[in-house]
């Protein structure tokens, strides 16, 4: 990744960093996700719009949980203060450039190993407030691969050994989240879109879709990256779709919408034909 990162992407690391910190063993049930799992992968893509982000998701196996440290305690104890608007969403300010900054971690617990039910995620001994469920995240429990999690900042020596949600499965959550929030203008983020672009053009297509005959392969994940697969195919095959546009308007004014729009159609058209080859079946 060329160049220094954004001072706000440096700072969300830093709280990650955090939060990571203060889960002690419980790390071991900890996959991260979002955008920074993806800049993981991708670095700049090939980009002018530098990775950048002002939060951090990371998504919990409950079957990895153990009962201590409780979760709630150990954020709070680390200077995270529970959103009292979102279930499940944790802030903590630090100073950036001589300000007070707030930063967002969100745990959050895949739907189908969560059951129905409230927006909260039941987590036994750690409540139902600890962390939020969300559909989508099944499939990082598939795909996932130990990386090493350090500083963007030289005076944090900071580093831990975490899970990483691999690309396929970092390319169905975000599917979903688009899809979720598309057609609620409030809550949608134009960056969200070109981050899928950051993936479909950072990973070869053919690891792509290899990733996602696995994932079509697994009973926890196959039902969400089948629906991903239909919502990358709405909002992404065609310049004109919306996904496309979004995408397009996150990359203005630094990349020309036409290039992007038409980029995110071309690719996102190679990986729906290359799963389509590879499980015998029509785009």
């Amino acid at each position: 990744m060329p160049g220094a990162p954004e001072p706000e992407y440096a700072l969300a690391r830093k709280v990650l960093l955090d939060a990571l910190e203060a889960l002690g063993d419980q790390r071991e049930a900890v996959v991260l996700v979002g955008a920074q799992a993806i800049y993981l992968h991708t670095g700049d893509a090939d980009l002018a719009v530098a990775p950048y982000t002002t939060d951090g998701d990371v998504a919990l196996d409950p079957g990895r949980l153990r009962d201590d440290p409780k979760l709630a305690e150990a954020l709070r104890e680390a200077g995270f203060v529970a959103d009292p608007e979102h279930v499940g969403t944790w802030i903590k300010s630090r100073p950036l450039e001589g300000r007070p900054v707030e930063v967002k971690i969100d745990p959050m617990v895949p739907e189908a190993v969560e059951g129905p039910g409230r927006r909260g995620a039941r987590l036994g001994p750690h409540g139902n407030k600890a962390a939020r469920k969300a559909r989508g995240l099944e499939a990082t429990l598939v795909d996932q691969q130990r990386k090493r999690i350090e500083s963007l900042a030289d005076e944090d020596a900071r580093v831990f050994d975490v899970a990483v949600a691999g690309p396929s499965a970092l390319l169905v959550a975000k599917l979903h989240k688009i899809s979720e929030r598309v057609d609620s203008p409030g809550r949608r983020d134009d960056k969200d879109a070109l981050d899928v672009l950051r993936i479909l053009r950072a990973v070869p297509i053919e690891v792509l879709a290899e990733g996602t005959g696995v994932l079509l392969d697994e009973e926890i994940s196959a039902q969400v990256t089948e629906e991903a697969h239909s919502f990358l195919r709405d909002l992404f095959s065609e310049p004109s779709r919306v996904g496309c546009q979004m995408a397009a308007r996150a990359a203005a004014p630094l990349e020309s919408g036409d290039t992007i729009a038409a980029s995110c159609a071309f690719l996102t058209q190679d990986l729906l034909d290359a799963v389509s080859s590879a499980r015998g079946t029509n785009a």
